[in-house]
């Protein structure tokens, strides 16, 4: 069964306004966004969606809520289904931190001083690592620990036994998640410098008969 997942990248939040680490902590949505979901709602109105899925956090399920409030086509679902499977990566101690701070602290122990310093150098699952090495209580997600949760999210939405093939599933997801996910998936045509904006829709097919490592095509990016 082929799906096609519509991820949005949740609205704007004030931790997002401040620079600030927001992983599993909970920071509302700005007006700004609010707007960021209705747009969002608006690029995805004409569609059925026949299955919708959140995190656990506010700004995901309040982006959730006003995007399917914004559809209208007969049929489609009116809630999402929360789980914390679909949250952001865990930053444990740096939650809420500046981010500036954040990522200096996790990379300047390898010689990189900003997050996009350790991409460049070490990658993208070495942000996950350093930043778990540098929590002084260890409690920040791992790469493994990351893909280990978000894999089971996948798992959820293939066992919806309410889907069909070609169906459209909503995701609200998350900015580095999204950058996860495109890190893995994507092939190099695509520019992963820019960051997927609030409100963005990334579309990826989800086949739901392979194993999760090939299971997903990326169809478009940061849309």
């Amino acid at each position: 069964m082929i799906l096609h997942l519509h991820l949005v990248r949740h609205g704007q939040t004030y931790f997002n306004r401040y620079n600030r680490l927001q992983g599993w902590s909970n920071s509302p949505l700005t007006q700004a966004g609010i707007d960021d979901a209705v747009k969002a709602g608006e690029k995805l109105k004409s569609l059925r969606l026949a299955g919708a899925y959140c995190s656990d956090t506010t700004r995901a399920e309040q982006t959730a809520a006003r995007i399917l409030e914004v559809n209208k086509e007969p049929d489609s679902v009116g809630q999402a289904v929360s789980s914390m499977y679909f949250r952001e990566q865990f930053y444990g101690y740096f939650e809420g931190q500046d981010m500036a701070m954040a990522w200096y602290a996790a990379g300047a122990p390898h010689g990189a001083k900003t997050y996009n310093d350790i991409v460049e150098k070490f990658g993208l699952a070495a942000t996950k690592d350093f930043l778990k090495q540098a929590d002084p209580f260890h409690d920040a997600e791992s790469e493994e620990e990351y893909w280990t949760r978000e894999e089971k999210g996948f798992e959820l939405i293939a066992s919806n036994e309410n889907l069909h093939d070609g169906d459209d599933v909503l995701v609200i997801s998350h900015g580095n998640t999204l950058l996860s996910l495109m890190q893995r998936f994507a092939s190099a045509d695509y520019d992963l410098s820019e960051r997927p904006a609030n409100g963005s829709v990334t579309v990826f097919d989800f086949d739901t008969t392979k194993p999760f490592a090939e299971s997903l095509t990326v169809r478009s990016y940061n849309q």
